[in-house]
């Protein structure tokens, strides 16, 4: 498969501070990227919670109904737990 760069914006200290940690884990930066990436695009899912402050809409809560459902086959939960 074809490779592609993605380019990112944040600030310089936070950067570090993922670098170190992710080095901790034993893992580069592009590694988890890529894992945060076939989260999203296989499940559909952020691999975290997003929260604001305000109190959720009618909107926001079917969506996270909606998020909620395992949208994949079953087969397709066997190759996806090999990743």
């Amino acid at each position: 498969m074809a490779q592609t760069n993605i380019n990112i914006q944040m600030d310089e200290s936070l950067k570090h501070d993922f670098d170190v940690a992710c080095a901790d884990m034993g893992l580069s930066t592009t590694v988890v990227f890529t894992e945060f990436a076939k989260a999203v695009a296989k499940k559909r899912i952020m691999p975290f919670e997003i929260s604001t402050d305000r109190l959720p809409s009618d909107i926001t809560l079917a969506s996270e109904k909606a998020l909620a459902k395992d949208w994949l086959l079953p087969e397709e939960d066997e190759a996806w737990a090999n990743l």
